[in-house]
């Protein structure tokens, strides 16, 4: 049977934020009520590379598949793998980079849409790189927004950032000259680094925020302080069980006994209505994100959907 391939250049021409977003959503719902199945991330290394595979099952598109990707101190590898979910022939390799910036967006425009303000229009960014391009994006697809301030510790390269962004956005996105710029009087603030150690403090936030923090999967990693922690009213994250491997966000906040696993919830079953999101406009709301392969998955799947209909890839035969 033959299989589709699509290159960087098929999945800009046709992945969208909003198809992204709605595949995110409904593989999560589906999650929840037990049609999804999501492998945690796995990682082995040589002395120069490391990979990381994920695997996961979406009954809804009849689908199965893995994302398996490498680092090197240069750079980054990204491939999506799609199994028929009846006959469990590859149906399709794509090249995943774009497709996974775009999935990690989706995620957070999918926890803002059910958990920031309906009223929320402000949005400080924390980091100025490709992850930060589609958290912007997603965003803006679901809440109406006026400012974004960002902060990154490269100023020049957040500037043309900020150029970048401003029609893209449709508001104006500006430079934020200090770290609690991009916090302070901010409706909505994301988190996009690579930092090791916090970024973003709780003190500097006020009431009703939400916070999307996406930047690190590592235990090791944090971007946010304890203080951050102890201030939501209402933490979320796509899954609990690559939380307990993969979020170092809440690593202090453990150790020291401020938070419990049992006080995190995930997103999926806020989205069903399982568990309560929002109670109130002073609530902090935080989602975590870790980004799954189910979530890959099912947005491959929609995308190899619209290639087969649009005639975009190339066939291959074995």
């Amino acid at each position: 049977m033959p299989f589709l391939l699509l290159n960087e250049h098929d999945v800009r021409q046709l992945l969208t934020m909003d198809a992204a977003i709605d595949a995110v959503d409904g593989v999560l719902r589906a999650a929840t009520l037990g049609e999804a199945q999501n492998i945690p991330r796995a990682r082995s290394q040589t002395d120069h590379v490391m990979l990381h595979a994920m695997s996961g099952a979406a009954k809804g598109s009849n689908s199965l598949g893995y994302k398996a990707y490498t680092t090197t101190r240069s750079g980054a590898h990204f491939y999506v793998g799609l199994f028929d979910g009846k006959t469990g022939e590859l149906a399709a390799l794509i090249q995943a980079d774009w497709l996974g910036q775009v999935r990690t967006g989706a995620a957070s425009g999918v926890a803002t849409r059910a958990l920031a303000r309906p009223d929320a229009s402000t949005v400080g960014l924390f980091g100025a790189g490709k992850q930060a391009r589609t958290q912007l994006l997603a965003v803006c697809r679901v809440r109406t927004i006026c400012a974004i301030r960002v902060y990154s510790r490269h100023p020049d390269g957040c500037r043309a950032f900020c150029e970048e962004m401003t029609p893209l956005c449709n508001c104006p996105v500006e430079l934020a000259q200090r770290p609690e710029d991009a916090a302070r009087n901010m409706d909505i603030v994301i988190t996009a680094t690579s930092s090791r150690d916090p970024v973003l403090l709780g003190d500097w936030l006020s009431e009703g925020t939400h916070l999307n923090i996406i930047g690190s999967n590592f235990w090791s990693k944090a971007e946010i302080d304890v203080r951050t922690v102890e201030r939501a009213s209402l933490i979320a994250v796509d899954d609990k069980d690559q939380a307990h491997i993969e979020a170092g966000d809440f690593r202090a906040s453990i150790d020291q006994k401020i938070l419990q696993w049992a006080d995190v919830h995930e997103l999926g079953d806020i989205l069903v209505g399982r568990t309560p999101g929002r109670t109130s406009p002073r609530d902090i709301t935080l989602f975590k994100s870790l980004g799954l392969a189910i979530e890959d998955v099912a947005t491959a799947a929609h995308l190899v959907a619209i290639a087969k209909e649009k005639n975009v890839g190339r066939w291959i035969d074995w």
